[in-house]
């Protein structure tokens, strides 16, 4: 195991991407009255925003064995800082889209391109305790990002989101042109075919497949939150303060969940055993978050167990994903997040039709459910 790059860069270079989305999240209230928009059209940035962000994943990944993981982090924060300008300036609606859509495409390098820097940095045995770690900054950025939001969209309006999200850009671009160092050392020849045969190989992997489809049902289950509880709470009366502190009641669950991930982990348990027990806690307290949407804010107290589920899921999935694709790290995880990421924009437009936090929970906790059993008995089979 050999460290070249300072941990802490990294946690905050995965951290951003999250961060860049729930800040977002209070304002999106402003941003419908300000362009005179429909709720589904609101939702529809984010939904947007993550097939923009499959699409970078799959770009800068391949880029990261073609040109390098430096240069490949460098153009993207560029591509993300152009797009925040964009959004700060977006005369109307569709000019915003578009600049959402950039700036997804850009920071996704900050998920892509740190996994395969620190897939090429830790070894089998370390790297599932280095993502429990990763985990914890994770639980940290959307308190972060959603009081953030709130305090800015109280004081400045939605622009002044934007308008710090480009100052991250160049300050996150000084940072990785200083600290970070390249992990490729033999650069490769990237063509259509290549790739082409290792995603037909990825998508005949049943394991790939089991990992894509629980990631995208996590991750909806998460950004359902994001995108429908603010409408929710304005419902109620309350103010996008109050939305931007009930964070601190995900963030606890985010942290609880990490900090038992990693005291598993420390007792050897198996991050699959892990994964399943956290599939079904966030099925379980899903049915909760059904029966009392509705009935004013108390669904937060059960989506406390959801994100907690989350953070102990999420780092178990994605530290085991790639174990048999180390050859081809950065090409491999381009193509993973392309697929998990296209899902979750999928399973984001559709509950940006559905409108109802409750029933979208249900279903998409539910598909976890159902994959962990179609995927069992496909183990016993092979």
């Amino acid at each position: 195991m050999k460290k070249t790059n300072p941990l802490w860069l990294l946690t905050l270079l995965v951290m951003l991407p999250q961060f860049v989305e729930t800040i977002y999240s209070p304002v999106l209230p402003l941003v419908q009255e300000q362009f005179g928009v429909k709720e589904e059209s609101t939702t529809l940035t984010i939904s947007l925003y993550f097939i923009a962000f499959a699409l970078g994943v799959a770009f800068w990944g391949i880029q990261c064995d073609r040109i390098g993981r430096k240069k490949s982090l460098e153009y993207g924060l560029i591509t993300y800082g152009i797009g925040a300008l964009a959004a700060v300036l977006a005369p109307d609606f569709s000019i915003l889209l578009m600049a959402r859509v950039i700036s997804a495409f850009g920071i996704s390098v900050g998920s892509i391109v740190t996994q395969t820097i620190l897939r090429d940095t830790y070894n089998k045995e370390s790297i599932s305790k280095v993502f429990s770690w990763i985990g914890i900054g994770l639980s940290i950025s959307p308190i972060i990002g959603m009081i953030t939001g709130s305090l800015l969209g109280s004081s400045t309006g939605y622009q002044g989101v934007f308008v710090l999200l480009f100052l991250l850009a160049v300050l996150f671009y000084l940072l990785s042109g200083k600290k970070v160092t390249e992990t490729l050392y033999t650069r490769k020849e990237i063509n259509v075919n290549i790739v082409f045969n290792l995603l037909q190989r990825m998508l005949k992997d049943y394991k790939i497949i089991r990992c894509c489809l629980l990631i995208m049902c996590f991750n909806v289950l998460l950004f359902s939150y994001y995108s429908l509880a603010p409408f929710l709470f304005k419902e109620q009366q309350y103010s996008s303060y109050a939305f931007g502190y009930s964070s601190i009641i995900l963030a606890s669950g985010t942290f609880a969940g990490a900090q038992l991930n990693r005291y598993l982990l420390m007792k050897n348990f198996q991050p699959s055993f892990l994964v399943k027990i956290s599939t079904l806690g966030a099925f379980t307290a899903s049915i909760f978050v059904w029966l009392l949407t509705g009935k004013g804010v108390y669904f937060i107290i059960p989506y406390f167990f959801i994100v907690m589920a989350f953070s102990m899921a999420i780092p178990n999935i994605l530290s085991t994903a790639l174990i048999n694709y180390k050859n081809e790290t950065g090409s491999a995880g381009a193509l993973l997040g392309l697929i998990y990421y296209v899902l979750i924009g999928s399973g984001l437009v559709s509950i940006g039709f559905i409108q109802n936090l409750g029933i979208s929970c249900l279903i998409f906790s539910g598909i976890g459910v159902i994959t962990l059993l179609v995927f069992k008995s496909k183990e016993k089979t092979v």
